[in-house]
């Protein structure tokens, strides 16, 4: 299961300066991914740097790289996750291996529609715990200008 996403000649037509939207499909293997969520909810896939963001309520709780579903999951959750036999999502970056809070989703949850359900309710709670700083402020540092 390859993840691609939307592209502009997908979205819609370019006449002049404007783009003219027409309803769109979601890709093959977006489609897929929103069935699989069927029995959480609703999820939305978003294409994101080579892979895809799975998102519900505005929170990214999974990603799709490489062919294969990792979850959030947080301190709390990860125990569930290594008695699995599953690892997390990791990259390279600067010739360093960056580790993320996604896990990998275990093969067996691709044909339990409702076991999946509630490892998806948990990668939201995991989502939902990891957002303390309010929206617009990072860590470290201003945003942007204050307003006079």
């Amino acid at each position: 299961m390859r993840v691609r996403g939307v592209g502009a000649a997908d979205a819609g037509e370019r006449v002049g300066r404007r783009l003219l939207n027409r309803v769109v499909s979601p890709p093959a293997d977006h489609t897929h991914i929103i069935e699989l969520f069927a029995a959480f909810g609703p999820v939305s896939v978003r294409r994101m740097f080579g892979g895809a963001g799975i998102f519900c309520d505005g929170l990214m709780i999974g990603l799709v790289a490489d062919g294969m579903v990792y979850l959030k999951a947080d301190e709390p959750g990860q125990a569930a996750f290594t008695a699995e036999g599953m690892g997390p999502f990791t990259y390279g970056k600067a010739g360093k291996r960056v580790i993320m809070s996604y896990w990998r989703m275990p093969e067996r949850l691709y044909d339990d529609p409702d076991e999946l359900a509630r490892w998806a309710a948990d990668a939201l709670a995991a989502a939902r715990r990891g957002t303390g700083a309010p929206r617009g402020h990072r860590k470290g540092g201003r945003v942007g200008r204050a307003k006079k």
